[in-house]
């Protein structure tokens, strides 16, 4: 029987969108909620055939919100339950994923980090890129970049010849 397993809005120990008081709420929390879901194939991988990661949106007295699911359609299928209990408590943090916050909530006013979704998942590879030697230089990073450019080969490439770009310039 398919069921989801709802993950969140943003990595549980972060700042993100606040229905009804955040300026231009819908926009953040899209953002936000895209960029977890980028995190979280960071950090578990693709999902396997049998699943998929999307937005749900949720319906308030305050208005709608959208959060990170994962659609469950095969729950027979061993990685797909594998999977599901892997993501089931989401990220604590965006770092966990190499991932910068899209937002910036220091001041009054939010400001957008990234609205571009190439370029959030570029930030990503450069963060979690490896040194000139070809090594990581935390042990966890080759996960991260590894299933990062599993499933996102265009925004690989860009990294790459950016970073081959700014080391030859």
């Amino acid at each position: 029987m398919p069921y989801f397993v709802d993950i969140g809005g943003a990595p549980a120990n972060e700042d993100c969108a606040q229905l009804g008081q955040t300026p231009d709420f819908d926009a953040l929390n899209k953002l936000e909620v895209l960029t977890y879901k980028y995190a979280v194939i960071a950090r578990y991988g693709s999902p396997p055939p049998g699943c998929r990661l999307s937005g749900l949106a949720n319906r308030h007295d305050f208005g709608t919100y959208v959060t990170l699911v994962l659609h469950v359609e095969n729950e027979l299928d061993e990685a797909v339950r594998t999977y599901a209990e892997a993501v089931e408590e989401g990220l604590g943090t965006w770092l966990e994923a190499g991932f910068r916050a899209p937002v910036n909530y220091d001041d009054a006013t939010p400001t957008q980090v990234h609205s571009n979704p190439s370029e959030i998942l570029i930030s990503a590879f450069h963060v979690t890129r490896p040194g000139a030697d070809g090594r990581f230089p935390v042990a966890d990073f080759e996960t991260l970049h590894t299933n990062l450019a599993a499933a996102f080969p265009d925004e690989a490439a860009v990294a790459r010849a950016r970073l081959t770009k700014a080391a030859t310039a």
